[in-house]
Formats: C-alpha cells, sequence, structure tokens
C-alpha cells in the first residue's frame, strides 16, 4: 500500500521532511500502526512521534484518530496540537 504523508509546523522541522511518499508493509493499517512503523526509524522520528508525545493526524484532509484505518492511496498529515498560520 502506499501513502503520501504530510508533516507540518515543528513536526517538520524536528523531522527535516516536509511530505514523502512511502510504501507500506501490510500489517500496518492504522494512524497508530503508522505512526509505530514511523517510530522504529529512531532519532527524531521516535523523539516526535513517541508514545504519549501530543500530537494530531488528519486523514485525507479530515482530523482522524489513532484508530483509523488507512487505504492504498490515502494521505496522513501530522502537526502538532497548535500551529500558527
Amino acid at each position: 500500500m502506499d501513502i503520501e504523508l504530510r508533516f507540518f509546523a515543528s513536526v517538520r522541522e524536528a523531522l527535516g521532511v516536509t511530505q514523502e511518499t512511502l510504501s507500506l508493509p501490510s500489517q500496518v493499517k492504522t494512524i497508530a500502526d503508522l505512526r509505530n512503523f514511523l517510530r522504529a526509524r529512531g532519532g527524531a522520528w521516535e523523539k516526535e512521534l513517541g508514545e504519549g508525545r501530543a500530537l494530531r493526524t488528519a486523514y485525507n484532509q479530515n482530523m482522524s484518530s489513532s484508530d483509523t484505518v488507512i487505504i492504498d492511496g490515502g494521505e496522513v498529515a501530522f502537526f502538532p496540537p497548535v500551529t500558527g498560520g
């Protein structure tokens, strides 16, 4: 499954990435699975996407929760709870 990732504000700055196209293994089915998968990259990824870290997600430009199911071609965005305009 291929998805588009987008990172905003302090998350983008910490990771040094604005967007990425990613092929996911079949076991990654939800936003929570995706977050765990990305954390396994270590370093800033583990810190920014870590357990208990306040982080918002949007799936296909709609606010989402950790149990949101993702499908091929979807877009997932990560951003801090408060962002400036």
